[in-house]
């Protein structure tokens, strides 16, 4: 599964501000003419946002919103019908613009162990508390997005699908740092080897194609992600410390590529795009490694997702993400 891909020089994480799917599409299309992703609209609401798109992709599995979040029953309701219904809207508008397009396209779904994290059980508990529901979790998200694949490429025959698992709460579920309903204790620790087995098969629905992982929190696995068949890892570049430097090092030098979000996800004064990546010339001065190899290796991204910021800085930290690539490309020194 690790074999070498070469990605777009830059891309987006995912969510974007406002509730618009065709001015979302537009936007993405527009800004990354060789790697767009599908848009994720949160703003929407329940349904919209990350969890409950992903819960509406389940196979025979199903949520609804509870007041504490979501939570699993038996039967589709209205919540996952509105998680339906928005996905459609969104794949739509990227089909609408992406007529005769041929190259990458990025989707994203929550991976299986931030969802069992987020998504309860009937007793309140969260998913994760239970090791039976996480398998069966874990099956019923690669049955789903399996057919959202194929979905994706059924709208864009030309597509080459790059599908990312966001993972934002895999450091806490390895270290036992989910809390329980309660809000008193944190659930145990889950074995590292399980973690990577049930990515390992989530990532395998992708067939050929390549997967990402992406966590904007810190202390990202980079070898248990590469292990688990992750051809790229997406990180927040600012939650970067020096102990993280072998890591990086040896994904690299694996054939790793690594997302390297470097512009801030809510609005903020953005700097020259030179100065965007001054810290990924230094990380990689600090590694040894090769400046030819930063544009083979590093693809840039926004630190997180924009559901956050306005839509007119979510415009312009794209097109910097694209500014600032070029710039890597142009002078890796």
């Amino acid at each position: 599964m690790n074999a070498h891909f070469s990605f777009g020089p830059a891309t987006g994480v995912g969510s974007l501000p406002g509730g618009d799917a065709r001015e979302a599409a537009r936007t993405v299309t527009g800004s990354f003419e060789d790697f767009p992703h599908l848009p994720e609209l949160p703003a929407r609401g329940p349904g919209a946002d990350m969890i409950g798109r992903t819960a509406g992709m389940l196979v025979e599995l199903y949520a609804r919103v509870e007041p504490s979040g979501w939570r699993i029953g038996d039967r589709p309701g209205r919540d996952t019908r509105r998680a339906r219904s928005w996905l459609g809207e969104d794949l739509d508008a990227l089909e609408e613009f992406t007529q005769g397009y041929e190259g990458q396209v990025k989707v994203q779904a929550v991976g299986p162990w931030t969802l069992a994290a987020a998504l309860e059980l009937r007793n309140g508990e969260a998913a994760l508390s239970d090791p039976g529901a996480c398998r069966d979790l874990a099956g019923s998200l690669a049955e789903g997005l399996r057919l959202h694949l194929d979905e994706v490429r059924r709208r864009v025959p030309g597509a080459d699908v790059v599908l990312q698992l966001d993972e934002p709460s895999l450091t806490a579920v390895l270290r036992g740092h989910v809390r329980s309903a309660s809000g008193y204790r944190t659930h145990r620790a889950v074995d590292r080897q399980i973690v990577e087995g049930a990515l390992r098969d989530v990532a395998a629905v992708n067939g050929e194609g390549p997967v990402v992982v992406h966590s904007c929190a810190p202390d990202v696995p980079f070898a248990l992600l590469r292990r688990a068949g992750a051809a790229a890892v997406s990180f927040d570049f600012s939650l970067l410390t020096e102990r993280d430097d072998d890591a990086i090092g040896e994904a690299v030098e694996a054939g790793t590529r690594l997302f390297a979000g470097v512009v801030p996800g809510v609005d903020t004064p953005l700097s020259d795009p030179a100065g965007s990546v001054r810290g990924v010339r230094t990380l990689w001065r600090r590694l040894g490694l090769r400046p030819g190899l930063l544009a083979e290796a590093v693809t840039l991204t926004p630190s997180c997702g924009l559901a956050g910021a306005s839509p007119a800085y979510a415009r312009q930290a794209l097109a910097h993400c694209v500014r600032a690539a070029r710039s890597l490309a142009d002078n890796p020194e």
